[in-house]
């Protein structure tokens, strides 16, 4: 049995697939499915007997599967029961053929998108070659890596095909039956791929489910369609005429809704529903149950963009929750004013991580004339490209640049109006804060609260930090570099690290600083609780306890302190009164002015690290109250998989929201257990499919393939000079520090303030991510320690146990003896 009409009473999962068993359903209920046909799973079996793959299925990698499917022809049975079947469709009519494997669309488990599906054939040769690379997707990297995780055994798969006439649509999209007393619809126009795939801001149409009536409608800027072509698809700007006018009249929704709840009713439990219409007719292409239903959380598919992540990176160096993305959204438009130009995103969330996109200061600095300038104050914040790697530009004209950017700059003169009153505000943060975070604790209306006292008030953090971050930000930039023109690169890293001194401080050397102080009995515990208790790795992260949550924490982290850094401090003072000694012997008249620009350098860097504390410590208190209200709620931590607006949208009362969290926290899981992805990618950037490659790069992803091929060597910023032999000791994060010996050199991809105590332990620090302004080469100047930072490839080339040199004045990193002891040229 190689094939089966659409509705056959034999159609069951084991042969036909997921979808294939669900359209069959569907089509044997009369609803308006598209006409087609199953190719089953025992056709592929023969397929992979007549040919003798069975063994290379079970025991080869994806390369040499897919090259034996490519390879083999079809039997001439299979594929005469295959023409067979398209005959009976009509003369040679335009169809979809998708892929639809036996482990997919199981119920609280969805395989959607991992094995191939192609639109737009037509004619019997291309249709067989259509269902021979359908049946060679179920072995790509991608798809056993997904299957692995999820453990299933390889014998233990088949796939089928479905093949149904396309329908030629105007429009299409997804509706959701999830809430008890709503419908949702998304609407794009076009195919529905622009949908499914996350290309498209689609309009969102909800209807009340008693009376099939709509209640609301949010018609989006829709600037891109997926349209047939003689080649299959492809996606086209949306007409001028199209882009802002609804989809949908209120009756097609109302028609959409009644088959929805139909669906619903023949499947009993909420669907997910893919639709088409043409000529005013609906067409339902897919169902699906949504009980832990994957999102897709990926920016990168929205353009040819450049994407970095590097400071972002280092601040946020984790897969995030919905509830925190929420709020660096909310942080970024503050700290940048606006969330976009004219429509692309100043960051973005791929695959459940931060990143900066580039293209926008690019196209930035070609309209205000000031390329260059824009060049020269990015690369000491996010670091230098890989060679060969491009910034694409905003598809926007220079007037339309210019424009989007008004906004933005008018923005930025008012933040920059509040740099004098930085001083007042870091004098009095701690206590408002803390007296909001008590109100959290008692509040009997936390909504209510939110708007009039926690929200206000983290904004209000971010604004300051925006404020303290924009004072003479140039100085912050260039005074390293000619100050090295005038002394040299070691004396000028010993010149500028003089905030330790007198009264002045770093803070994010004050969990160091303050932890010898108290060891040392100079200050009490609850003095550094209070000062220091919220400040860790994953700050930014809201699901993530603060360490004074945890009644061990300062405990063990006396007990890490093995270094009293007091002498690294002691040491670092007596370099820079040596280093400004020579200063004013080989240049007197320049030695006060440069010490004046130093000074305001020092207060620029202090008020910044200030400011960037009391906006963590709004951050700890929107964790209290995400916290507190889901005790009040009883929905506890499911609360951290929702937007902050969908938390309080819950607190009123809502429960659809909820109906969202199976399937984000089974993304948010997906996501955390792949590896950390490129620092740099450009261009669309698929997570589970880089992860899936054996040959894939961890520090640049270029859809365009401009990049050259990986270094062998390494080499980043000089952080802070001098030359230091030693073990490298490759972490992967700081919850490993206990495995950094004394007088080891700590590798590890970024590191933040939470890194701060296991610096005084390391000989040095190298890091992929980084740049001159980055955490690891700011406190690593100012202890003394020689540092390497933004190599991009550090990780990717070093083994824990390397005898290295590392040489924090030129840049570079050298392999001396591998761990097995052979010697090695870098």
């Amino acid at each position: 049995m190689n094939t089966l009409a659409l509705a056959d009473p034999r159609a069951e999962l084991d042969v036909v697939g997921g979808k294939g068993e669900s359209l069959a359903h569907l089509a044997r209920a009369s609803l308006p499915v598209p006409a087609g046909f199953h190719v089953t799973t025992g056709a592929y079996r023969a397929f992979v007997d007549r040919h003798g793959l069975r063994d290379t299925i079970l025991t080869g990698d994806a390369e040499q599967i897919q090259a034996l499917f490519a390879a083999h022809e079809l039997p001439p049975e299979i594929a005469g029961d295959i023409l067979a079947a398209y005959a009976g469709l009509g003369d040679e009519p335009a169809v979809a053929v998708r892929s639809s494997a036996t482990a997919e669309d199981l119920p609280g488990m969805s395989f959607a998108g991992q094995q191939d599906s192609y639109l737009n054939i037509r004619g019997g040769v291309q249709l067989l070659d259509a269902v021979k690379r359908c049946w060679a997707s179920l072995w790509t990297d991608r798809a056993i890596a997904y299957r692995d995780r999820h453990g299933i055994p390889r014998d233990e798969v088949a796939i089928a095909v479905v093949v149904q006439e396309l329908v030629p649509a105007d429009a299409a999209g997804v509706l959701f039956t999830e809430d008890r007393d709503r419908l949702t619809i998304n609407a794009a126009w076009g195919l529905g791929e622009a949908v499914v795939g996350g290309l498209v801001t689609p309009d969102t149409i909800t209807l009340d489910r008693a009376g099939r009536t709509v209640v609301d409608e949010t018609i989006a800027s829709k600037t891109v369609m997926t349209v047939r072509t003689p080649e299959g698809t492809r996606e086209d700007p949306v007409p001028p005429g199209l882009r802002d006018e609804p989809v949908l009249t209120w009756a097609q929704a109302e028609r959409l809704a009644e088959l929805g709840m139909t669906i619903e009713e023949l499947y009993g439990r909420p669907m997910d529903v893919e639709w088409a219409l043409h000529d005013g007719r609906p067409h339902i292409l897919q169902a699906r149950p949504i009980t832990g239903r994957r999102e897709v959380w990926n920016d990168s598919v929205k353009g040819d963009y450049l994407w970095s992540n590097g400071n972002l990176g280092e601040a946020i160096p984790s897969v995030m929750t919905p509830c925190t993305w929420s709020l660096v959204k909310a942080f970024i438009a503050e700290i940048m004013v606006t969330g976009d130009l004219g429509g692309h995103p100043m960051c973005g969330n791929i695959g459940g991580r931060v990143y900066m996109n580039m293209s926008v200061n690019a196209s930035l600095g070609k309209a205000l004339g000031i390329t260059k300038k824009i060049e020269a104050t990015q690369e000491p914040i996010y670091g230098r490209l890989p060679e060969g790697v491009e910034t694409p530009l905003l598809p926007m004209t220079r007037w339309q640049t210019l424009r989007a950017a008004r906004p933005m700059l008018g923005g930025r003169r008012e933040i920059q109006k509040l740099v004098e009153h930085i001083p007042a505000y870091i004098a009095d943060a701690e206590r408002r804060t803390e007296e909001i975070r008590a109100a959290i604790a008692v509040s009997d209306d936390l909504a209510a609260l939110w708007e009039s006292d926690v929200q206000p008030r983290f904004s209000e953090c971010n604004r300051m930090l925006a404020a303290a971050a924009r004072q003479d930000a140039g100085s912050l930039i260039y005074l390293g570099a000619q100050l090295a023109e005038l002394v040299g690169e070691a004396d000028a890293t010993v010149l500028m690290s003089g905030i330790q001194s007198g009264d002045g401080r770093l803070e994010s050397l004050g969990p160091l600083l303050g932890l010898a102080r108290l060891k040392r009995g100079e200050i009490s515990r609850d003095e550094y609780v209070r000062s220091y208790g919220h400040r860790c790795p994953d700050e930014f992260e809201i699901s993530v306890a603060r360490p004074v949550e945890d009644p061990a924490w300062l405990d063990d982290q006396l007990a890490g302190l093995t270094v009293d850094p007091a002498e690294l401090l002691d040491r670092q003072i007596e370099q820079s009164e040596a280093a400004w000694r020579r200063f004013r012997e080989h240049h007197p008249r320049k030695a006060e002015k440069f010490r004046r620009r130093i000074d305001r350098w020092e207060a620029i860097v202090r008020s910044r690290e200030e400011t960037r504390s009391e906006m963590m410590r709004g951050f700890w208190m929107v964790r209290d109250f995400v916290v507190r209200a889901g005790e009040v709620t009883g929905h506890g931590d499911d609360l951290f998989f929702l937007t902050i607006d969908e938390i309080i949208d819950v607190l009123r009362g809502s429960g659809r929201p909820l109906t969202r969290v199976a399937g984000r926290r089974a993304t948010y899981e997906l996501y955390r257990s792949l590896p950390p992805y490129p620092g740099i990618i450009r261009g669309r950037f698929d997570p589970e499919r880089w992860a899936a490659d054996p040959g894939r790069r961890g520090d640049v992803f270029d859809a365009a393939a401009t990049v050259v091929p990986p270094s062998q060597t390494i080499s980043g910023f000089p952080g802070a000079s001098g030359v230091v032999e030693g073990t490298a000791r490759v972490l992967g994060s700081v919850a490993d520090g206990d495995r950094l010996g004394e007088g080891e050199i700590l590798v590890t991809t970024v590191t933040n303030v939470g890194w701060t105590l296991l610096f005084p332990r390391a000989a040095a620090v190298v890091t992929d991510v980084g740049a001159p302004l980055s955490h690891a080469a700011i406190v690593a100047r100012e202890l003394g320690i020689p540092a390497v930072v933004g190599t991009r490839n550090a990780t990717m080339l070093l083994r824990d146990g390397d005898r290295i040199r590392v040489d924090g004045s030129a840049g570079t990193v050298e392999v001396i003896r591998e761990r097995a002891g052979e010697l090695v040229m870098s």
